[in-house]
């Protein structure tokens, strides 16, 4: 009876994944053919907004667009950990416009518990996560990612994707200040899953913009994309203990070494492509990239770090005056240093009480 039971189950759940699978690009295409959203179309440069709805123009010099991993349910929704990060790095990259705001997994910037016909169903997800951020259920809003990473993947339907994602991520730089036709490099930073969207963005960014794009993967799984023909550099930001970041390698052809011509041969080939190792950093768990509460040999948490070197790239690609940099990061230190204190503590205080939780049964 058991038996029969968990292999119903299993049936049930390969049904679903299968099912995800093929209706993945179903959301791409039904933007692409008008059914619904704003006309697929990127915007104009030569395009003279209304009076009084154009900002200010920011008075950065360069921009940098994070897209978050696979776990993200909306652009706000994600890990906190990832958005105390993003308000680091504001602090820690002078003279940059941060955007962090862009939801990478819609064509439309439409998070999953928007107007859609599952976001009830989401939104109890995000009430169960935000009361356990381990909650298995949360498996359920990856896997549904994950497909929306395969679909950008897709030499078929990752064009119409890819476009779709270039034009939020110009409508939020645009909200921002940064003015299109400007020429202010714009920088892409991914993870997980957000380094692919960020290089198939790339394609439709770079025209559109007039400007140069860099993509800074971290911990990403990439395909060969075409968006590597018209990026100026792609770091991938790799983690000794993050296997993860490797199964771009292994799935898609593209980038194994027998195949010289594809677009990840020939950019490596060309120099586009810097591996940055940045040690005993993992994907997932309190040692990944945005960690607080684990620390590099120099005493640095693992988010901190992360921004770091972020900022040491942009500095030496000339996007980020050096001076300036060492300027923010000293003036944000004490921060830094007490923010993970906080953290630290927290963790203590949670470890404590799952002792004392075993300890009474």
């Amino acid at each position: 009876m058991i038996l029969s039971t968990l292999s119903l189950l299993l049936t049930g759940l390969i049904l679903l994944i299968i099912l995800g699978a093929l209706l993945a690009p179903f959301e791409s295409l039904g933007w692409w053919a008008g059914w619904f959203g704003e006309k697929p179309a990127l915007p104009s440069r030569t395009a003279t907004p209304e009076a009084g709805q154009a900002p200010e123009e920011h008075p950065a010099t360069s921009a940098v667009v994070y897209l978050s991993g696979i776990g993200a349910i909306d652009a706000a929704s994600i890990p906190q950990e990832e958005i105390d990060w993003g308000l680091m790095a504001i602090k820690r990259l002078p003279g940059v416009l941060v955007v962090p705001d862009v939801y990478p997994y819609s064509v439309t910037n439409a998070g999953l518990t928007a107007d859609r016909s599952f976001a009830r169903f989401y939104r109890w997800i995000e009430r169960r996560r935000l009361e356990n951020p381990y909650d298995l259920l949360q498996f359920v809003v990856n896997l549904r990612n994950l497909f929306q990473v395969a679909v950008s993947a897709d030499r078929r339907y990752g064009p119409i994707y890819n476009l779709g994602v270039a034009a939020e991520i110009i409508r939020a730089l645009e909200q921002r200040g940064y003015r299109v036709g400007s020429g202010k490099p714009v920088t892409l930073a991914g993870f997980s899953g957000g380094a692919q969207i960020s290089l198939g963005a790339a394609t439709y960014l770079a025209p559109a913009l007039k400007a140069p794009i860099r993509v800074i993967s971290i911990g990403g799984v990439m395909a060969d994309d075409p968006g590597l023909n018209v990026t100026t550099k792609l770091y991938h930001l790799y983690g000794e203990a993050d296997p993860v970041q490797k199964l771009g390698h292994w799935l898609y052809a593209g980038r194994w070494k027998w195949f010289p011509q594809s677009d990840w041969n020939r950019a490596m080939a060309a120099g586009k492509i810097e591996m940055i190792d940045m040690g005993a950093m993992a994907h997932n768990g309190s040692k990944n990239y945005f960690g607080w509460t684990a620390f590099t040999p120099e005493g640095k948490s693992h988010a901190i770090a992360t921004i770091d070197t972020i900022g040491d790239l942009l500095a030496k690609d000339g996007l980020i005056n050096p001076a300036a940099l060492q300027a923010a990061r000293a003036a944000n230190d004490p921060e830094a240093r007490a923010y993970e204190a906080a953290r630290a503590a927290e963790a203590a205080r949670a470890r404590d009480k799952q002792r004392e939780a075993k300890t009474t049964w």
